[in-house]
């Protein structure tokens, strides 16, 4: 009897002291990536896009979700950050805090060519806390990142995982190249789009858009805008609705006609009255006395960086504002030539 006794409370006292022991334990690490989670996720949302349907039988129309996504806190103004595709096509677009509190949101401003959109809801700001920003060009490969969001609708997932490479280019909605994108093998899946890619020290240093995978779901390879390009496009999306892409003043030639036409380079069609083209002497198309159209400059660089097509050209122009001065590489009658000009501001 009295062994048992002493089995009972030796056992008994042993799994104690065991449970302890796993219960106090975490690496650094672990301790690392616990503090970032709980900091970080009152920052994160839910956001649902909800659109209009007809029923087929009443024939009364419908509000039904279409989709659903993260997003992350700005500024306790009430801005609010996503992908484009996430709100895209949207009729009504809700925002829910982690307060579980739901609020209409306003569709501030767009970036298609970025995959990036702005938001705002009227939320009190003692229930808005914005991420600390980063800077991408700190990352190097092998950096510890964490990736928050909603993927299949559970909220407040976090995945863990490394930058596997810096530098890549991937497709935007309407097929614009953006360009330094972060690749990680943090898992990405649907509904984590928009979400906040964060560094050891809780930073935000890029934001989910999309993975790359067969079955739609996480491969390993993810892909995040930098931060540095989304410090760019938001005080823009919120100052005037899109990104202020400053204008040379000239009309170009689709990519399929060049292309069609065996054109290396991006052809203009024509050049408005008064614009920094017109006063840099650039020629768009033309007609002889025949009636016969005759090519004017094929814009073939910027900066010597090689344009050979509208994206590439659109991109080189996106690095600069209204004002900057630029040299425009063109081909004109078969020879290269040089022509500088300030760039102006968009009309409104």
């Amino acid at each position: 009897m009295k062994i048992m006794r002493w089995l009972l409370l030796t056992l008994f006292t042993g799994g104690v002291a065991v449970a302890n022991a796993q219960a106090d334990f975490a690496t650094d690490d672990e301790r690392n990536t616990i503090q970032v989670f709980e900091k970080s996720r009152p920052s994160v949302v839910f956001v649902t896009n909800q659109q209009l349907v007809r029923d087929p039988r009443s024939l009364n129309l419908l509000e039904v979700p279409r989709g659903s996504g993260t997003g992350f806190v700005w500024d306790e103004s009430g801005y609010i950050v996503t992908n484009f595709h996430v709100v895209d096509g949207a009729r009504k677009v809700m925002i829910t805090l982690q307060d579980q509190s739901t609020w209409p949101a306003e569709v501030v401003g767009l970036a298609p060519e970025r995959d990036l959109a702005v938001l705002k809801i009227s939320a009190p700001e003692e229930q808005l806390t914005a991420l600390p920003l980063g800077d991408s060009s700190q990352l190097s490969v092998g950096r510890k990142v964490l990736a928050i969001g909603n993927p299949f609708g559970l909220d407040a997932t976090l995945t863990t995982g490394v930058v596997s490479a810096l530098g890549r280019e991937i497709q935007s909605p309407n097929q614009r190249t953006i360009s330094n994108v972060i690749q990680t093998d943090a898992a990405i899946n649907p509904g984590n789009s928009g979400g906040p890619l964060l560094n050891s020290q809780g930073q935000l240093v890029g934001v989910n858009t999309m993975i790359y995978s067969p079955s739609g779901a996480s491969a390993g390879i993810g892909f995040a805008i930098p931060v540095n390009t989304v410090k760019e496009v938001v005080p823009q999306l919120i100052a005037h609705g899109r990104i202020v892409r400053p204008v040379m003043g000239v009309a170009l030639a689709p990519d399929h006609w060049a292309h069609q036409s065996g054109i290396q380079g991006v052809p203009i069609l024509r050049v408005e009255a008064n614009s920094p083209a017109a006063k840099a002497g650039l020629e768009g198309l033309s007609r002889n006395a025949w009636g016969q159209i005759e090519l004017g400059d094929v814009i073939v660089g910027i900066n010597k960086k090689v344009t050979p097509d509208q994206d590439q050209l659109m991109s080189a122009l996106e690095r600069h504002k209204p004002g900057d001065k630029i040299e425009v590489h063109i081909v004109r009658n078969g020879k290269m030539m040089q022509r500088k000009l300030t760039l102006a501001a968009p009309r409104e």
